[in-house]
């Protein structure tokens, strides 16, 4: 049973959770300005973990043709077999129903709005198939993060809450470009969409640059609506070297360090922004 259960949180990559899971808590703080009651953070926690994990699930089953092929990827348990496609589907859909169910228990409006996020789960995967600009509808999923949370804790959008979710976009959009960067022969090959194999390394590694250019922009656009302190803006300067740290690692003719800079330094960009967001609104008190 705990090798199984290891299995499963192979599957859905669940230590990537790291990179949603300290934005979420950040606009948990922002919005409400103060130490969060511990049924919203419960429920927030459990509706953001059981989104991701649908995502991913789907993710693997509608993949599951390419992924056999795709060297880099035919030994993951979805494509061996070591993990059957009904269990892969049956984790995606009691995933969506514990995601809606938490929503419902955030309030009506967070749950009537869950099946549209549930909707673009469902479109990441298959946007690899008709759009470069796949990466953009990973983008939009985090994008409702921030809304999700206004929502939840609110009933409305606050308007900070919209420009620390575009921040979000253009973050998660970012780092998806250089974690292509992987398969682009086979993409290229394969007739696979993204941005790599459509514009070529070189022009691929500018537009993840220039995404998270704009993810520095509209993070500071946030703090200042959200009327954030001097520590919050401190912090970014250090957010902003770790952004800077990950381009540097990687170069047309060397992207042997994609790993780090994928999985390490945004685990780090998430969670330094959590621990300065933290900070700034402790130091009110």
């Amino acid at each position: 049973m705990l090798n199984k259960i290891k299995t499963y949180l192979e599957l859905i990559k669940f230590s990537h959770t790291v990179f949603a899971l300290p934005f979420a808590f950040a606009s948990v703080f922002m919005v409400e300005k103060n130490i969060p009651s511990f049924d919203k953070i419960f429920w927030i926690s459990l509706a953001l973990i059981f989104a991701r994990t649908a995502g991913m699930a789907f993710n693997r089953y509608i993949d599951l043709p390419i992924d056999k092929l795709n060297p880099r990827t035919k030994n993951w348990s979805s494509a061996s077999g070591k993990v059957k496609p009904l269990e892969i589907m049956a984790i995606g859909i009691l995933s969506s129903l514990a995601f809606m169910y938490a929503s419902y228990n955030l309030n009506m409006l967070a749950f009537w709005l869950s099946p549209v996020v549930i909707l673009l789960l469902l479109l990441y995967p298959a946007g690899k198939r008709f759009t470069e600009y796949v990466h953009l509808i990973l983008g939009l999923v985090y994008f409702l993060i921030p809304i999700a949370v206004s929502i939840a804790l609110k009933g409305y959008v606050e308007p900070s809450m919209v420009a620390l979710g575009v921040a979000m976009a253009f973050w998660v959009a970012g780092f998806d470009i250089l974690y292509a960067l992987q398969d682009y022969s086979f993409d290229k090959q394969y007739g696979i969409y993204s941005i790599p194999a459509k514009f070529g390394i070189k022009r691929a590694l500018q537009i993840s640059r220039l995404f998270h250019i704009l993810t520095f922009i509209f993070i500071v656009v946030s703090g200042i609506l959200s009327n954030m302190g001097y520590i919050y803006f401190a912090g970014l300067i250090i957010l902003a070297g770790f952004l800077g740290y990950e381009h540097s690692l990687i170069r047309e003719d060397d992207l042997s360090k994609i790993d780090k800079a994928f999985f390490t330094v945004n685990g780090f960009v998430s969670i330094i922004f959590l621990l300065f967001v933290v900070g700034d609104i402790f130091w009110r008190f």
